[in-house]
């Protein structure tokens, strides 16, 4: 397992030395910001710099490459301009699931309404639906039914948020809140790639239908 912490200090090191005096903002996401993470998690970092042009976005690429784990490094990368513009309903979860190192989001959190976290489940149920659909049809793939999975446990938090006002980032814990439907999902283990197919199928139908 990567000793995050030690990662952390070596990432921020890096992105002080190639971009001096120009980061808004660095945080974490994913399962190693949630304490959830394996052996074969991925390094979900956050990036906003001042501006972000296509120079920067080169040398971002060369620094990552310096990195250990440079295999896992994913995540986000903007301009603060960008950001600022951004789509709100793709803000809520960016926002809700990032654990701050340098600076805050707290301009961003302002863009949140109860509006447009309705957006988050709709446009999220409705990706889902489709993605599925499409899935079962033509690709198949047990690997992209996994992710469609893991992509509902964000919608849930949107729906559960909506609910209580509460944000809760972990899986594990969320599950233990939800209705026995939603709870189904979060904790799905993919067996048989037709009846788990059908169930996410018919969750997303049905989420679309309750949300409408």
């Amino acid at each position: 397992m990567i000793d995050i912490d030690s990662w952390l200090k070596l990432f921020t090191e890096r992105a002080e030395q190639n971009f001096p005096g120009r980061l808004h903002f660095l945080g974490l996401q994913g399962s190693y910001a949630r304490g959830e993470a394996k052996d074969t998690s991925d390094i979900d970092i956050v990036v906003i710099l001042d501006k972000f042009t296509a120079d920067d976005l080169q040398k971002y690429r060369l620094m990552l490459d310096t990195l250990p784990e440079r295999e896992k490094i994913c995540g986000f990368v903007s301009g603060l301009d960008e950001i600022l513009n951004w789509e709100p309903s793709d803000l809520f979860q960016f926002c809700y699931d990032t654990v701050p190192i340098i600076g805050n989001l707290d301009e961003l959190f302002a863009l949140i309404d109860t509006a447009s976290v309705k957006r988050t489940v709709k446009i999220g149920a409705c990706n889902i639906y489709h993605a599925c659909v499409h899935n079962f049809l033509h690709e198949m793939d047990a690997n992209i039914l996994a992710s469609l999975y893991k992509s509902a446990a964000f919608v849930i938090q949107a729906m559960y948020f909506l609910r209580t006002g509460h944000y809760v980032r972990k899986h594990s814990e969320l599950s233990g809140l939800v209705t026995p439907d939603e709870r189904r999902i979060l904790t799905h283990k993919i067996s048989e790639f037709d009846t788990s197919s059908r169930e996410l199928f018919d969750w997303a139908g049905r989420t679309l239908h309750d949300e409408a």
